[in-house]
């Protein structure tokens, strides 16, 4: 008999936020593919299960793929999971995934928590159409070049981020996408769930210390208009330059916003004395 990979979100936080159909592919499972054995022996503390756990994480998903994918094959039921959330969501998981349907074997998802979506509903933004970006490179110049590819987008935006990084990453963020309304949620469905909104500068000068799962919500760029005049260039970039966006930035900002030149956003700054 074929054997299956069944995907299992796993709580963001909160144990209580397991499913029964989730706790039943835990009980039902041969194997249970991890991120981390230890965290997943405290949930299965709710579950009985005779499941062998091996470790499944980015630094061994290569290796260990092939192994699972013959489990599979020979008739086992593979139950993925990772520490909290959806498998392959900015988690180990989309390699095993895919191997199996390569390989012609079944695969079935047993839906849940996902921090993206929750913080998404939270955060009072748009919800109807939205950009799942995950984690924004960790170097600086990379980073800066990603959100500058993003300065356009009109979807609401949803990333991931580590608490050392949420300062800066908040700065670049007000630097080139402007000032935005962004929702910070922080440990959720937690005992210290808090979900903070402002502005994407207000929020830069009050991230330091912020400690957590962080999951940043930010608003998308407002439609561009392809035929802008130096009227609405100045405006834009008047309201940037108050919000605290650097001059540099702010031509920046307005270019990409508004589908036009660096070249004709700084000769509008020249001509309007801003």
């Amino acid at each position: 008999m074929a054997g299956l990979l069944r995907v299992v979100a796993t709580p963001i936080g909160n144990l209580d936020d397991l499913s029964p159909r989730a706790a039943r592919a835990l009980a039902e499972a041969d194997v249970i593919a991890c991120e981390d054995t230890r965290v997943t022996r405290k949930l299965l503390s709710r579950v009985t299960s005779r499941a062998r756990l091996v470790s499944y994480h980015a630094r061994n998903e290569r290796e260990r793929t092939p192994e699972l994918v013959h489990r599979v094959a020979k008739g086992e039921k593979v139950t993925l999971v990772t520490d909290a959330g959806t498998p392959g969501l900015s988690d180990p998981g989309q390699r095993l995934i895919a191997a199996c349907i390569d390989a012609g074997l079944r695969v079935e998802v047993v839906p849940g928590p996902t921090a993206a979506v929750a913080a998404l509903v939270l955060s009072g933004l748009p919800t109807a159409r939205f950009v799942f970006e995950g984690f924004l490179p960790r170097t600086k110049g990379e980073r800066r070049r990603r959100l500058e590819r993003l300065a356009t987008e009109e979807r609401t935006l949803v990333f991931f981020e580590a608490p050392h990084r949420i300062a800066q990453t908040l700065r670049d963020m007000s630097e080139v996408l402007g000032a935005r309304k962004v929702a910070l949620a922080r440990e959720l469905t937690k005992i210290y769930e808090e979900v903070v909104r402002g502005t994407l500068p207000e929020l830069a000068e009050r991230a330091d210390g912020l400690r957590g799962e962080i999951t940043v919500v930010v608003a998308g760029a407002e439609p561009r208009s392809p035929d802008a005049t130096p009227a609405d260039i100045a405006a834009r970039l008047r309201e940037l330059m108050r919000a605290g966006t650097s001059k540099k930035d702010s031509i920046a900002a307005v270019a990409a916003e508004l589908g036009v030149s660096k070249k004709l956003v700084y000769q509008t700054a020249l001509d309007e004395e801003i």
